[in-house]
């Protein structure tokens, strides 16, 4: 069976995961997470990278310093996964959802302005796939209406939009190290800082609401607890795991973008003849090769191709249910304006398997069980 998904792993992982044992440090902010951190500052350019638990949890973090309050709202794209919605409804924030652009799948940046009212605070630009939102307009419309961006950069490591890293572009970045990313730590992400004025206090949220990170710097006698917070800081053992892969970032990604292209150079006759649709990357954005999709007529073709997949021992699977749709997403949001393409973008979107390890010819085999479908 072709899995869809196979975690990343390196040999060096468990030489460093050793080390933290025998450095008798496996809580956070260790030896590791220090390196991760610093690789992400270095490779970004943000001003601070703070490795967290997870993506939700640097999203989490992200709306307590846009310091969301109950009545505020936030818009996003319904296209996303829930954590995005999430991190900002338990602050108790109304979620206000507008349409995707079909061709990339991220939120439309002209279906902003007029969802803004005057109880919105931020707005939420999610990079599907790990391709580009338009950020320039983005930007634009936060500026002129006073409002936060956070950039879901879940997806997005090592991609890049008009030559910025996403996740440094938006006040805050949330990228995941989950065991389905690029780059994997089992369960984990970071939150990138834009603003060095917001530093210490996300330190402080990250550490139960304490100076903790100030007095390990030697800049307080003892830490006391300063503000609200939590306990957002992964062991220094997943660090140690995520790191050995940091060290070969290029190769991975050089990899995943070489599988990635095989895809699309092997696919592109079905698109040419009108059988299926394949990734857009608008121009002036860099990808990282973390999702290869197709999209096919319908949900019904999607799902007869699905189980033609299977029983060829091929794992293959569609995205996310759109949020307005769901039970909570009518609870918690709203959708503005006309759903024209995200619900039915998301029913006949499919996914193909991408991680590091898969070989050129289980590629080929999956390319042919695809064509094969359609009859080619």
């Amino acid at each position: 069976m072709i899995r869809f998904n196979v975690p990343p792993c390196v040999d060096t992982a468990y030489e460093y995961i050793k080390k933290t044992v025998e450095n008798m440090h496996i809580c956070g902010d260790g030896e590791f997470t220090k390196k991760c951190s610093e690789w992400l500052e270095e490779r970004t350019g943000t001003s601070k990278a703070l490795l967290t638990t997870s993506c939700t949890h640097a999203l989490e973090m992200a709306a307590l310093l846009c310091d969301i309050k109950e009545g505020d709202e936030v818009i996003m794209p319904s296209y996303t996964f829930v954590s995005t919605a999430d991190a900002f409804v338990l602050r108790g924030a109304k979620i206000i959802f507008v349409d995707i652009n079909p061709k990339t799948m991220n939120i439309d940046e002209t279906k902003i302005e007029a969802a803004i009212t005057p109880k919105t605070k931020v707005i939420v630009a999610m990079h599907y796939a790990g391709v580009a939102c338009e950020m320039d307009t983005i930007m634009d419309i936060a500026k002129r209406h006073n409002l936060m961006v956070v950039e879901d950069a879940a997806q997005a490591i090592m991609s890049t939009y008009k030559g910025k890293a996403l996740g440094t572009i938006g006040d805050f970045g949330c990228l995941s190290f989950h065991e389905t990313k690029n780059y994997s730590m089992g369960e984990g992400g970071a939150l990138l800082i834009k603003d060095p004025v917001y530093i210490e206090k996300a330190e402080i949220l990250r550490e139960k609401g304490t100076d903790r990170s100030k007095y390990y710097r030697g800049q307080v006698d003892k830490y006391r607890w300063q503000n609200y917070g939590s306990s957002y800081l992964p062991s220094d053992m997943n660090a140690a795991y995520l790191y050995a892969q940091l060290e070969i970032a290029d190769e991975i990604n050089e990899t995943r973008l070489s599988r990635w292209q095989q895809y699309y150079d092997a696919l592109k006759p079905l698109e040419e003849k009108g059988i299926i649709e394949l990734p857009y990357i608008p121009e002036n954005c860099v990808q990282n090769g973390h999702m290869f999709y197709i999209k096919l007529k319908d949900m019904d073709t999607r799902t007869k191709l699905i189980d033609h997949l299977s029983k060829n021992d091929i794992l293959a699977v569609f995205h996310y249910i759109p949020l307005h749709s769901a039970p909570a997403g009518e609870k918690f949001g709203v959708f503005i304006g006309e759903d024209k393409y995200t619900t039915v973008e998301s029913e006949r979107l499919l996914r193909l398997p991408m991680y590091y390890s898969l070989t050129k010819e289980e590629n080929d085999y999956i390319i042919s069980k695809v064509k094969e479908f359609f009859g080619e």
